[in-house]
């Protein structure tokens, strides 16, 4: 019971320093850009006083130290700051954009995963055949080809020369606000409503952009499932089923992918926590509403509060992940309990 004890408030322990250092390094990005806060809140044209007036009522005027603990007590209030672009909190803003690259972002992890892994233990039992090959030299295009690329492509392809994709967006104009906003996903507030026609074209709105990051990600989830499942083949284990007669189906799925199944937790927690941060190019490209062309809009017109809270919640995203995936780690593994 001691032991877990102190387990449990080492763990506690490095999760607060780490998000203690996240909201450090969060507000310092905020503090050096290039870009005078005030200028970009009042103009450029506006009278000094208005400036000098402006930096106090912001805080700006009093030592960055000062500045960063007014700061920390505003996040532990749940206060981000209001966006100069929508005059609204910051908190507001995300909680209204963040839904939507949740959905793509997991529909996305769901396709990667239901076609990378398979692959990946494909291409392990087939190491070195024309179908290893095969599958390297795709995932290997996966890595190599820059996501907006692929999405230019794929809109002038299949949207601008065929015509059979829909268009950027997350909906058709005649959808729009047709569906009651219950989670802010698409796809589940159509199905609370009940309206087959909007889940139908939000639907087809996800095709394009989730095979982009689906596809991106499942060559990073191919390539460490085959590396795991190489030397899980290699395991004195496998090599006794092989002698009792099983067959090659049960040794690769009841012996040797179970104990690679405990790796891919953390790959997987990763390769989600990178969907939900990577999705910035994939959105603006499909004009897609979310957290990504939120910020790149921010970013843009040197709004830095959303800047700066929307990058304090990936940071988030990626600690709550690996803590997670931490605790999947002692659930399915004795050996680290």
């Amino acid at each position: 019971m001691n032991a877990r004890i102190k387990n449990l408030s080492s763990l506690l322990g490095s999760v607060f320093l780490t998000l203690l250092g996240l909201t450090v390094i969060t507000f310092m990005i905020g503090r050096v850009m290039p870009v005078d806060p005030v200028i970009a809140a009042v103009g450029d044209n506006a009278p000094e006083a208005v400036i000098a007036r402006a930096r106090i009522e912001m805080g700006l005027d009093q030592p960055v130290v000062i500045q960063f603990l007014h700061y920390l007590a505003q996040i532990v209030q749940g206060d981000l700051g209001k966006s100069i672009l929508t005059r609204n909190p910051v908190a507001t803003d995300i909680a209204r954009y963040f839904p939507a690259t949740l959905e793509l972002a997991t529909a996305a992890l769901i396709l990667a995963a239901v076609i990378g892994i398979p692959l990946g233990v494909w291409a392990a039992v087939r190491q070195g055949s024309y179908v290893d090959q095969t599958i390297r030299v795709v995932c290997l295009a996966g890595h190599s080809v820059p996501v907006f690329v692929l999405a230019m492509i794929s809109l002038l392809v299949f949207y601008a020369v065929l015509g059979i994709a829909p268009g950027p967006g997350r909906q058709d104009i005649i959808f729009q606000d047709m569906v009651p906003h219950v989670t802010g996903i698409l796809t589940i507030d159509s199905i609370i409503a009940g309206d087959w026609d909007a889940l139908y074209d939000a639907l087809i709105h996800m095709i394009q952009p989730v095979c982009i990051l689906a596809y991106f990600s499942m060559a990073y989830i191919t390539r460490m499932t085959r590396a795991f499942m190489l030397d899980a083949l290699k395991g004195e284990f496998v090599i006794t089923a092989r002698a009792k007669g099983l067959s090659a189906a049960a040794v690769v799925w009841k012996h040797a992918f179970p104990t690679v199944a405990v790796q891919l937790v953390t790959v997987l927690a990763l390769t989600y926590a990178g969907l939900l941060e990577g999705a910035v190019v994939t959105e603006t490209v499909f004009s897609w509403p979310g957290l990504g062309q939120y910020l790149t809009i921010s970013l843009m017109n040197a709004d830095m509060n959303p800047v700066v809270g929307a990058t304090l919640l990936i940071g988030l995203i990626y600690v709550v992940l690996n803590l997670l995936a931490d605790i999947l780690y002692k659930l399915l593994d004795p050996r680290v309990r």
